[in-house]
């Protein structure tokens, strides 16, 4: 006798659009997810140095905040687009990363810009010029392994909803909290994050909540 498969239909997936924006340093690789439902605010995540957007906390964020109501956006810088894993310079990130986001703006919804290391630091240095709402920095890399004197704190914004989430024995260091920043301090993860990561992002959509940028 033979078993018949269940023939119930999948889950319906997020509609999801792929896409090439050029920049003055090359074409960037964008993919945008919509929610189901009304789109409360969008996110614009971008990755980190050596690593692409299938980063696991890249994509476990992008999954939950979806599911919250919010329009999200994987970029690929141009160097990466082109095959390159060593990073670009700061200044040739932050121009291609501004370029992108501005074409994927929408009037009058709340943009919130992140990603996770490389990716969080040129989030940041671009926030205020951009008009975000807020910041969403995973990994936030604070100095290089081993020194502490070369700090970085100074590119996280002073003015904006900023959250950062890193965790205690990540050897790139951890920011401390200070005005609008936020830092979650996550118990045995390191710079991938990926320890307890269901518990990070559960600490991501609830401070996309309580600015009402997520459902």
């Amino acid at each position: 006798m033979r078993r018949h498969h269940d023939e119930s239909p999948a889950p319906e997936r997020a509609p999801r659009r792929a896409s090439t924006v050029e920049t003055p340093r090359g074409p960037a690789a964008v993919t945008v997810t919509e929610p189901a439902g009304p789109t409360l605010g969008l996110l614009v995540l971008g990755h980190g140095a050596g690593g692409g957007v299938d980063a696991p906390d890249l994509v476990a964020v992008h999954d939950a905040a979806v599911a919250a109501g919010m329009r999200v956006a994987l970029v690929t810088q141009p160097y990466r687009v082109a095959g390159r894993r060593a990073p670009a310079p700061a200044g040739h990130l932050d121009e291609a990363w501004t370029v992108v986001v501005r074409a994927l703006g929408v009037p009058e919804m709340p943009l919130i810009v992140g990603g996770r290391s490389s990716g969080a630091r040129v989030a940041c240095r671009t926030a205020a010029t951009l008009g975000a709402a807020g910041v969403l920095a995973l990994a936030f890399p604070l100095h290089p392994p081993g020194k502490p004197e070369r700090s970085r704190a100074a590119e996280l914004p002073t003015g904006l909803p900023t959250l950062v989430v890193n965790g205690d024995r990540d050897p790139f260091g951890v920011p401390q909290p200070s005005g609008a920043i936020e830092v979650a301090v996550r118990p045995g993860a390191v710079h991938d994050l990926r320890k307890d990561l269901p518990g990070s992002v559960a600490v991501v959509i609830d401070w996309l909540r309580r600015h009402s940028w997520a459902r």
